[in-house]
């Protein structure tokens, strides 16, 4: 009897720190901007051209998180395409736009891990030294843009258990390797490390740079056997509001921020191989509003979101412009 007793005394207690964690300010404004990539633009079969500059022009988006792809940025050994990212950053520079550019390995998109194809061949210990290499000439490159906001290193490093076959496990003494080289290459500009909001624990990409951001998915799709089966995460706001306290708590309040927040739809096949029904089952603009209402309430004020290439395909490939004209509501410039 005293054992249960003190079981439940025990319980009692985890589910008042809990309640007394959730109390989170909520903001009264928000921040919002957008993940673009040259990539998923070319997976969509879009003129990635014309992508970012109706997001720039008509979206009146003015803040980006930009992607350096390894396989893109040096796709032989040694030799650096920056023609594509030249153009992005120049873009948003001349409208006063701020870039978050993210360098590494694991980057935003399927498969996670872009590796070039000659570096594939190397050894683990002559693949790192080239990636450094690589990392070393995109941030000397961009360091000089005074539109650069942060640097993201890596995505979501921790989060090793997503995508392990293409990325195998994370070498953590490797991760601070890259940390170390942009914050020596260019010390004036913060680091912003990424963890997944349901199931990281937060607290090393946290500690280990200067910016957090999170991602914030409610519906996933995974596939057993021949059957996709969608589910949604039985999470509500309060989730991460007592995550961001525990967290401020514990290691200090820093700048905070949702880098990734799903406005397209979590597909097990390409997006071009992809009924329009089953597209808009899997994100219909009653879930991309449930995301923007959701996301408001967890107590962060700034939100990348993710799909912009979607709302554009849709809109001009599939005659569906809502979500666009949904996007368009939430950048005050338009």
């Amino acid at each position: 009897m005293k054992r249960r007793y003190n079981f439940f005394i025990v319980i009692g207690v985890i589910f008042l720190v809990l309640f007394l964690f959730s109390f989170r300010k909520v903001p009264a404004e928000f921040t919002y901007g957008v993940s673009f990539s040259k990539f998923h633009s070319d997976e969509l079969k879009l003129d990635w051209k014309k992508v970012y500059l109706a997001l720039l022009d008509d979206l009146k988006v003015r803040n980006f998180r930009l992607s350096a792809h390894w396989p893109n940025t040096e796709p032989v050994d040694g030799e650096f395409n920056f023609s594509e990212l030249d153009f992005q950053i120049r873009e948003a520079q001349k409208r006063g736009a701020s870039v978050i550019l993210a360098v590494g390995r694991r980057l935003p998109g399927w498969p996670e891990c872009h590796i070039p194809d000659w570096a594939q061949k190397l050894d683990s210990e002559a693949r790192n030294q080239k990636l450094l290499q690589y990392i070393e000439a995109v941030v000397n490159r961009y360091k000089g843009f005074d539109n650069i906001k942060y640097w993201q290193v890596e995505n979501e490093p921790y989060f090793a258990a997503f995508s392990r076959s293409d990325c195998g496990s994370l070498d953590e003494n490797f991760l601070k390797e890259e940390i170390t080289l942009v914050r020596k290459l260019d010390p004036a500009r913060p680091v912003l490390l990424s963890d997944s909001g349901e199931w990281g624990l937060w607290y090393k990409a946290y500690k280990n740079g200067d910016v957090f951001g999170t991602t914030m998915y409610l519906y996933v799709y995974f596939k057993q056997g021949d059957i996709s089966q969608p589910i949604r995460y039985p999470l509500i706001p309060a989730f991460y509001r007592i995550k961001q306290n525990i967290i401020g708590t514990l290691f200090g309040k820093k700048p905070s921020l949702v880098i990734e927040l799903p406005a397209e739809p979590w597909l097990l096949q390409p997006i071009v191989d992809t009924l329009i029904n089953v597209q808009l089952e899997r994100m219909g603009l009653d879930k991309f509003n449930e995301m923007i209402n959701f996301s408001s309430k967890t107590g962060f004020d700034t939100f990348y979101l993710w799909g912009a290439e979607w709302w554009y395909y849709m809109k001009t490939k599939q005659n569906h412009p809502e979500f666009w004209e949904r996007a368009a509501e939430l950048f005050p410039n338009r």
